[in-house]
Formats: C-alpha cells, sequence, structure tokens
C-alpha cells in the first residue's frame, strides 16, 4: 500500500429540520478562506453561488434533475438537515508528476425531500478546495422502484462575467481530436470538458468532472449569455443516463486561479477519486518506450499484411537492438495480429483477433528475444470500436500478454461510435473502459487508452491507467495539414489538465525527410525535447524512427529525462502563447526545465531559486539554434552547459515554434 501522512480532523454539524428557514442562506468556505459556496432554497428551488474572496465567479445557479417520463426532481424541496465536515490528508502518488498530494478541503451536505406527492430525498454534496470548487449528486434508494433513468441534469454555471474561453466542440466524429478555438464565452455552443476560461477581471477557470464511473459523460452547453448548463451524452436510444433506481453522480468541478500556471499544479480532480485500490503495485513502471508507430504513420510500413508490414519478428528483433544500445527497456510493436486490412481505420465492425499472429510475426520469438536483451514489450490490441468482438476475446488476449511476460498494454477504440452505435463517452462507453481497466488490473496489464473517453482522476483509483490520447497527437503532423506550432502551448492549459497524455514527441528529423511528401512536425527540434517536460506523461514514446537518434548529440537528453517526478512547477505560461515547466526526477536530486512557444519567437529569464540551496548543479542546455525556426532549418539544436546555483538566473530564447530543454545535474 503507499505510504499515507494523514492528518484528519472530523467536525460534524446537524441542525434539525425545524432550524431552517426557507431562504436560509448554507455558507462554505474554503480552508483558506479563498473560495466560498453558498447554497439556498429559492421558492423550494435548490440554488448555490460561488466566490473568490469577495469577488462573485457563479451567479445563483439551478441544480437538480428530469427523469424520463417529464419527471422533475428539482423543485418542491425542504431542507432537512445540513451537515459540514472538514478534512486534510497528504497522500502519495504510486507515480505521477508530484509525489506528495494534499486533500485539504471543507464539505457542506444537503439532504433534501419534497415536500409533497412521493417525498423523494436528494443530497447534494458541496467541497470547498483553495483551489475550486465541487459538487455532487446522491440518489438514494427511495424504496419505490428498481429502475430510473435521467432524461437530463439541471445543473447550471451562471458566469458572473464573460470573457475568453478555449474550447473543442461537443458530438463530433473524431471525439477530442480537434483543434481548440479561442471565443468569447458569450458566443458557446456545446463543448466539452475540461472548457478554460479567463474571465473579463482576469480570474482562469476550467470546467471538469471527477470520479466518473457508471454515468455519462458531462458536456456544457450555453442557454444564454454566459450560463452554462451541463449536458449529459446520451445512449443512442436518447436516454442519458440508466440507473438500478440510484445513483451517485459525478463530481462537477471548477478550478479556479489567479494564473493559469497555477491551473496545471491544482490536484483537485485526483483529491475527489478514491484512493488506490491495489495492494501490488510492483509491476506498474513508468517508463519510455520505442515503437515502429511512426514509421506505419509517415508511409515507410504498413499496419497491414504487406511486402512494408511494420510488425514483423526481423523488424521487431532490429526494434530490439536499437532499444538494447539505447538502454530504452520498452518496445511498442502495432499491427502483429490477424484483422489489419487498409481500411482498418474506416467505420465498419472490423474483426480483429488478440491472439492470432500475422504473417511474418512470431510472438514468442520476439518476446523471447527481447527478454534477453533486457527489453519489455508494450502489447496492443486495436478493436476497431468492435467492442462486441474485443469483449468476447478480451481474457484470452490478456491472458496471452499476461503469459509473455508483458505487463502494458495500448488499447484503441478507432471509429466515431463504440459498435458503430455508441458515443464513446456516454454511459455505455463510461463503462466499457472501466471495465477493462480492471479486466487489465487482474493480468497484471497497465493501460494506454487512445481514443478514449477523457480522464476523471481515476488513475487514482486504478495507478494501471497510464496515459491516453484524447486529443490532437504527433501523428497528426504525419499525415494531415498538422498541429499549429501554438498547439503545445494551448493544451498543458486545456486537455492536459484531466490527466497525462500519449502525445507521442521526439521527432528530431521534424522536416519529416522519409514518408509522405510536404509534411513535417511543425516544431523545431528542441521544442520536441521540451514536450517531455511539459506535456506530462508516466509513459512517453520516443517516437522518430531509430536511426534518426543513433548518433544524434541530443538524443541523450531524452535518455536522461524520467517520466516519474518528485515535484512540478509552471514558472511561467499563457494560454496558446508560450509556458515553461521544470519538475524535479524522483529518483534523484535532477530537476528538468522544459519551455516552448507558439508561432512567436520569445526571450525569457528565468529565476532558478526552485534548485535547492546551497548545491551547484550543471546546466546541460538544449536550445534553438540562432536565426532558426519552425519552418526554417527547424533541426538545428545548441548544446551547451555551465555551472548555477538557485541564486542565479538564466535567459532563455525561443525560436518562432520553438522551445528549450535543459537538465539540471546536482553536482
Amino acid at each position: 500500500m503507499a505510504y499515507k501522512i494523514i492528518t484528519l480532523l472530523l467536525c460534524l454539524v446537524i441542525f434539525s429540520c425545524s432550524e431552517f428557514k426557507k431562504e436560509e442562506i448554507h455558507q462554505l468556505t474554503s480552508p483558506n478562506g479563498i473560495h466560498t459556496i453558498k447554497f439556498e432554497l429559492k421558492e423550494s428551488i435548490p440554488y448555490y453561488s460561488v466566490n473568490r474572496g469577495e469577488e462573485e465567479v457563479i451567479e445563483p445557479s439551478k441544480l437538480g434533475f428530469v427523469f424520463k417520463g417529464h419527471d422533475s426532481l428539482n423543485k418542491n424541496f425542504t431542507i432537512v438537515k445540513i451537515d459540514t465536515t472538514y478534512f486534510d490528508e497528504t497522500w502519495e502518488q504510486v507515480w505521477g508528476e508530484k509525489r506528495f498530494i494534499r486533500n485539504h478541503y471543507k464539505q457542506l451536505s444537503a439532504f433534501l425531500q419534497e415536500n409533497s406527492g412521493e417525498k423523494r430525498k436528494l443530497e447534494i454534496q458541496f467541497r470547498a478546495y483553495d483551489d475550486g470548487i465541487a459538487l455532487r449528486y446522491v440518489y438514494p434508494k427511495q424504496g419505490k422502484k428498481d429502475s430510473l433513468i435521467i432524461a437530463d441534469e439541471l445543473t447550471e454555471f451562471n458566469l458572473a462575467q464573460d470573457g475568453e474561453a478555449w474550447w473543442i466542440g461537443a458530438y463530433q466524429d473524431n471525439r477530442y481530436e480537434y483543434l481548440t478555438e479561442k471565443s468569447k464565452i458569450s458566443s458557446l455552443d456545446t463543448v466539452v470538458t475540461p472548457l478554460t476560461l479567463k474571465t473579463d477581471k482576469g480570474l482562469y477557470l476550467s470546467f471538469h468532472e471527477a470520479n466518473l464511473k457508471d454515468f455519462a459523460s458531462m458536456t456544457l452547453t450555453r442557454t444564454s449569455g454566459t450560463n452554462l448548463k451541463c449536458d449529459l451524452v446520451p445512449w443512442s436510444d436518447g436516454d442519458k443516463v440508466k440507473t438500478e433506481g440510484s445513483f451517485v453522480s459525478p463530481w462537477r468541478t471548477i478550478q479556479i486561479a489567479e494564473k493559469p500556471g497555477d491551473l496545471i499544479m491544482s490536484y483537485l480532480i485526483l483529491n475527489l477519486n478514491d484512493p488506490n485500490s491495489f495492494e501490488d503495485t510492483s509491476w506498474i513502471k513508468p517508463h519510455k518506450y520505442l515503437g515502429i508507430w511512426w514509421g506505419m504513420h509517415i508511409g515507410k510500413y504498413t499496419f497491414w499484411e504487406s511486402p512494408t508490414q511494420g510488425a514483423t519478428t526481423e523488424n521487431a528483433f532490429t526494434y530490439i537492438d536499437y532499444c538494447k544500445k539505447f538502454e530504452i527497456d520498452h518496445l511498442l510493436i502495432e499491427g502483429w495480429n490477424k484483422g489489419w486490412t487498409p481500411a482498418w481505420y474506416e467505420n465498419t465492425m472490423h474483426m480483429f483477433s488478440f491472439t492470432q499472429e500475422a504473417e511474418g510475426f512470431d510472438l514468442k520469438k520476439v518476446t523471447d528475444y527481447a527478454k534477453e536483451n533486457g527489453v519489455s514489450l508494450i502489447g496492443y490490441h486495436e478493436t476497431g470500436s468492435n467492442i462486441i468482438n474485443y469483449l468476447k476475446q478480451i481474457d484470452e488476449g490478456m491472458a496471452l500478454y499476461q503469459k509473455m511476460g508483458i505487463h502494458d498494454v495500448k488499447i484503441g477504440q478507432v471509429g466515431s461510435r463504440l459498435n458503430m452505435k455508441e458515443w464513446h463517452h456516454g454511459q455505455f462507453g463510461v463503462n466499457y473502459y472501466r471495465y477493462v481497466l480492471k479486466e487489465a488490473a487482474k493480468h497484471q496489464l497497465t493501460v494506454n487508452f487512445h481514443e478514449p473517453i477523457k480522464d476523471t482522476g481515476e488513475r487514482r483509483t486504478f495507478p494501471n491507467m497510464m496515459s491516453r490520447e484524447g486529443a490532437r497527437g504527433q501523428e497528426y503532423n504525419a499525415w494531415s495539414e498538422g498541429n499549429p506550432p501554438s498547439h503545445t502551448a494551448t493544451i498543458p492549459f486545456t486537455r492536459m489538465l484531466s490527466g497525462p497524455m500519449d502525445f507521442t514527441p521526439g521527432v528530431l528529423d521534424v522536416e519529416i525527410k522519409q514518408g509522405f511528401e510536404g509534411r513535417d512536425v511543425h516544431t523545431t527540434a528542441a521544442k520536441q525535447l521540451a514536450l517531455y517536460v511539459v506535456l506530462y506523461s508516466p509513459i512517453q514514446m520516443l517516437a522518430d524512427l531509430p536511426e534518426n537518434y543513433d548518433g544524434h548529440p541530443a538524443f541523450k537528453f531524452l535518455q536522461d529525462v524520467p517520466t516519474d517526478w518528485e515535484d512540478t512547477q509552471v514558472l511561467n505560461g499563457e494560454i496558446g502563447e508560450f509556458i515553461t515547466t521544470v519538475r524535479k526526477d524522483r529518483k534523484s536530486e535532477d530537476w528538468y526545465l522544459g519551455s516552448l512557444t507558439n508561432e512567436k519567437s520569445r526571450k525569457f529569464t528565468i529565476d532558478l531559486s526552485f534548485l535547492n540551496d546551497n548545491a551547484v548543479y550543471e546546466a546541460q542546455i538544449y536550445e534553438d539554434a540562432e536565426g532558426i525556426s519552425w519552418n526554417t532549418n527547424a533541426t538545428q539544436i545548441n548544446i551547451s552547459s555551465k555551472e548555477v546555483t538557485s541564486k542565479d538566473k538564466l535567459d532563455l530564447v525561443l525560436a518562432e515554434g520553438g522551445g528549450t530543454a535543459i537538465r539540471f545535474v546536482k553536482k
């Protein structure tokens, strides 16, 4: 079990029904008085509002549900009792961007009951943190119905002022794999979460959800002005959530900060999930990995059986040899199994096998050779969104990996609908992904989901949930118009507020000399190094062809940079513009810095006070060569070193679309 340092103070205040007035306001303030939640019944309808200090963030907003058959549960309430509690704990992550996390909040639970009719009960829980707020619903068994269908959730977020929003539209076939748009809050339609906002008064907000299980994902729709409302992703039959007569909703969360970087350093989403459920985590290992993947995406190899098939025994042996030479201990091989065709990515019920090998590939020979050379293979299950086919084979497929000594699997769900029918992020998908995660744990497999649902912090409970895609990653640079330089300066403040992303960085041949004509990765090579620090994941791919690493002087940074951290700090940043992040290695005294920019060049002076006092470090610096940009001589990197201490400042010069990566080695 993870070691815990726990300080728990519990204060319980219970008021009887007779003590409440109909219009009484109940307040909950965060531990250091930064945020205040107000809860009240107005004409028997529940409302809440949120302040940061004296500034109103959320104006009075309605709460409640509509059940199937136009049965509303949002009015005619009385307060039965109010409970308030205080909680303070510090817990340790099995792996993560920060080792020890403080979970410090005050909670108010409002127990409501209808005044007439069925007199149903509803509990609404509020938590006030110094970095934001959260609320959720608990609908207990009422002793009357065995099933209940939610037709709508009425939770509102009525923003007190307009501002800027960074968003991706909901209900699109490619899920979350779109570039982020920017507009006024008052012009939004329906968008996915995390939704990041900057109010006109300069506050930064992120709307999301936590501990999503057996429920539909939440999107947000603008109803009028700056008023947003929860919009649940439906089943194909139109129902939102199917229950057995009771339910606990996910937490609806608002992270609040005065600087955008403080949103990244908020762990509110993790804190709202249940503690680690695993007794043994020794098989869960953060790592870096090579893969035949990039060669497939740029057209050097095919996923399917062909004269240029990527997944062959011969190619696998070659990549294992590179892993051993580079001291990289994991290798991903995609396309090793039967079922791949040139149309594998199209929306149809593809029939993949998860135990039968493709021609030219011998799984036992490859795993044996990998083991002899100290390399662990990463398995791959591409479902093609044919979940019926996958679940018939999942136990046999995962048991095969366990038998072969494989502890990691990448699982893809390519397709606009699961089973060509259900949204990935509806209740069906939520339950499917959670089921797969639990099945993987039975076989001691960590999971990297592609085409996933969004992260809502379940990695705290199930630390085998290592990473996921859920955004436009590196592969879009191989075969599409690509990701603009601003993309990687945006997603740390938007998509990645939900959790780790398998972005697959590390392409040093940024001009892509092999493969599809006219493609490039739209960054400098130095920025590709910086991505390993800025874009967090406990598993990081070294995405380029291995021959492009062999003998490259900048490859040393990729060999050195860890994937498991003691601490993380964001030194500066503006959404879509630039960011500088530093992280301390969990296993040494070394720190790493990643700084990157959008299409504009930047000059920063960085204070090194994050380093240990009374210590001298060697700063190993990898930076853009003078005069280059993301589309001019982008491969050129200057490498230098100098001695520094915590009292020093360091100048960074970033080219257009460029970046800087630094390793600080304690002497």
